[in-house]
């Protein structure tokens, strides 16, 4: 492979060249752990221009906040084909990242800087659009990353099970989604990501989400506290309950999937009962606070085609959005790691792959965190 792999920290485009921030490495370990919920940003950024119509032109001074990664430069040609329809497939990735003082409060403290993916989802638009299904990857999945190669010239050699999250933090975005690609043979035409402050800011921006606990919790860690039932949670409550894991399953990350679905679902109710969008100063407010944490591919990295893809897709209901966690079974050799589940992962991504209905058999997981 001769491909030049963008390294971590994304270069950003020739429009946000100055807003780049410094990245590194970083890896947990323990249970399988996943934060799935920074990836709501993603989707009610693409409803919010979608719904704006007319008036997405009011965004045009927001384009300089978009960061661009050259995904197709970078990977070459060395892909799986494209869709024979015109569905989409999209990798949505929430960065744990340290850089900036804001998002280091909310990562947890700590000396710790550089980003991390924490979150991936698979976002499949079939033809027709109207309708989509998310396949979340959790973060501590072991895969074989292909062979990358650095901007600067070196050979970063395939390797058989990586932690799927240490792929970002070692050889960047272009190599992660080289690595989906080449774990699933879906073909990826779009790359998003988000990182922590975004997710609390549009939050806020919103006037908060209401969500319905489906249990107590009490996580000392992030500080959580809810009973069961209804609650308004304003950016850092909402960032706390998406990542909580303490008292919820068995404590792994798996067992907290139904929060980070609820979640999405919720916010992007949210945004539809408020009627936001009949205000052009709330809608920019709203979009401010996503596109300053946002990175695309070059294909995206602009409000202009951002907000044509968006309007691409005005026929997707969000309620209809099916939410799926990659099939996984706890790895044999280490438990606090897991592994993707046959047959019923190859189903799942051969179902994508030909835009055809996901078998609900090739829907369930041996490892739930339950």
């Amino acid at each position: 492979m001769s491909h030049d792999i963008v390294p971590p920290g994304p270069r950003t485009s020739r429009r946000a060249e100055s807003r780049r921030k410094g990245r590194k490495k970083g890896e947990e370990g323990g249970r399988p752990r996943r934060r799935t919920g920074r990836t709501v940003l993603i989707s009610l950024l693409v409803v919010l221009l979608a719904a704006g119509g007319t008036v997405y032109w009011l965004y045009s001074s927001l384009d300089g906040n978009i960061k661009g990664v050259d995904i197709d430069k970078a990977l070459g040609d060395d892909r799986p084909e494209k869709l024979p329809t015109s569905g989409q497939n999209l990798l949505v990735l929430g960065s744990d990242s340290r850089a900036g003082a804001e998002n280091k409060e909310l990562g947890g403290g700590g000396d710790v800087s550089g980003a991390r993916s924490d979150t991936a989802m698979v976002v499949h638009i079939p033809e027709g659009r109207t309708k989509a299904v998310a396949v979340s990857i959790p973060r501590d999945t072991l895969v074989t990353r292909p062979e990358c190669t650095k901007a600067d010239g070196s050979t970063v050699p395939s390797a058989n099970r990586v932690m799927f999250n240490s792929v970002y933090s070692q050889v960047g975005p272009a190599c992660v989604v080289k690595t989906v690609e080449k774990m699933s043979k879906v073909r990826i035409d779009h790359y998003l990501e988000i990182n922590f402050a975004g997710f609390k800011d549009l939050v806020d921006a919103i006037g908060g989400v209401t969500v319905d606990v489906p249990q107590d919790i009490h996580d000392k860690s992030s500080g959580l506290d809810l009973t069961a039932g209804p609650h308004k949670l304003d950016g850092t409550q909402s960032l706390a309950y998406v990542r909580t894991r303490h008292g919820i399953g068995d404590g792994s990350d798996l067992g907290r999937i139904g929060l980070q679905q609820q979640f999405l679902l919720a916010l992007l109710s949210e945004v539809k009962s408020q009627n936001l969008l009949s205000s052009p100063t709330d809608t920019y407010k709203i979009a401010n606070s996503a596109t300053k944490s946002l990175t695309t591919d070059e294909g995206l990295a602009s409000l202009t085609s951002l907000s044509k893809f968006a309007r691409s897709m005005q026929g997707v209901d969000p309620a209809s959005m099916e939410t799926i966690m990659l099939p996984v079974a706890y790895d044999k050799v280490d438990p606090n790691r897991v592994v993707a589940a046959q047959p019923q992962a190859s189903t799942l991504w051969k179902a994508i792959r030909e835009d055809a209905t996901i078998p609900e058999s090739a829907k369930k997981s041996p490892a739930t965190g339950g």
